[in-house]
């Protein structure tokens, strides 16, 4: 009866989570209007990082749409923030030291045909490789299928595996949102692992729990260093609908490529602020109780040199 109503439960919360990621992006994808963003102590007062924010290949999320809050966020951080419309080549990447992707697809949308196609060519993606080698930064965000088959070869430049499938976790799932695939990851169950990303500059910036809002499992390449870490129970759900353990895999890999650095997410929409489905429930940095605001901060000051490997 326990495994009965258990599957119930997570067939309700799956199904909600489905409605949120198969509506319409202008349904569905919506920047919560009431975030509004605190950093009262910005990392940059000079000097400002450029970080490039690519909406040139399909991608789902932009930063003066779904990902307008982590734009703004980082903006006020001290980083200046550039919308990119061109293809990557050493031009466009030549001044930026940060270069943010996410949820790029191989089509218009989510729900055309060849959406799940690179949405990068090759020519990009040695380019992208060579600028992280030279001393560049990586922020590559990519959700489930179609996002993460859009983004495996980029990722593959890197030596990052990505499941594509919706992963989920009946142990360590939001439990108020019913949704297995709301994973949690926190000190109390050691799913957060210490890096100077979860660690911070000091005890106010030290991460304690975040959550990831549906994604994909992730394996990064020997010598990457593992911040939100899988549990053995967590479960990869690979279309068309095959079960597979993620066991030993993470939502969130970060290392040194080269000169350059490099975060890998599972999901997008734990570094923004959205409001999902018609209740307009809050997905990302402004759900109550987590420290993902923080987390997007911490990411983006590793990638930009300011916290360093202890």
């Amino acid at each position: 009866m326990h495994e009965s109503c258990a599957r119930v439960r997570f067939l309700c919360g799956f199904c909600l989570s489905l409605v949120f990621l198969a509506a319409p992006a202008s349904a569905q994808q919506l920047a919560d209007p009431n975030f509004k963003p605190i950093v009262e102590h910005p990392a940059y007062t000079k000097n400002f990082p450029r970080v490039l924010f690519d909406e040139a290949h399909n991608n789902a999320n932009s930063a003066v749409g779904s990902h307008k809050p982590f734009a703004d966020l980082i903006a006020y951080d001290g980083y200046h923030v550039v919308r990119n419309h061109k293809s990557f080549n050493k031009e466009t990447l030549g001044t930026f030291k940060v270069l943010v992707i996410a949820n790029a697809l191989g089509a218009e949308d989510a729900d055309e045909e060849g959406a799940d196609k690179s949405a990068f060519t090759d020519a990009e993606c040695d380019v992208v490789r060579d600028w992280v080698k030279g001393g560049g930064a990586l922020l590559l965000l990519a959700d489930q299928a179609p996002f993460g088959s859009a983004a495996q070869n980029l990722a593959q430049r890197f030596g990052v595996d990505m499941s594509k499938g919706l992963t989920r976790d009946p142990a360590n799932f939001e439990k108020e949102s019913g949704i297995e695939d709301f994973i949690v990851y926190s000190r109390e169950n050691k799913l957060l692992v210490d890096h100077p990303i979860t660690s911070g500059q000091n005890d106010a910036e030290k991460i304690v729990r975040v959550i990831a809002f549906s994604g994909q499992s992730l394996k990064g390449p020997e010598g990457s260093a593992v911040f939100l870490k899988l549990a053995d129970t967590a479960i990869d759900m690979i279309p068309p609908g095959k079960d597979v353990s993620a066991a030993g895999r993470a939502q969130g890999v970060a290392f040194k490529f080269g000169k350059g650095r490099v975060v890998v997410l599972g999901d997008a929409a734990m570094l923004s602020a959205q409001l999902a489905g018609s209740e307009k429930r809050p997905m990302g940095m402004n759900y109550p109780g987590i420290d993902n605001q923080q987390l997007t901060l911490n990411i983006m000051h590793w990638l930009s040199g300011l916290l360093r490997e202890r």
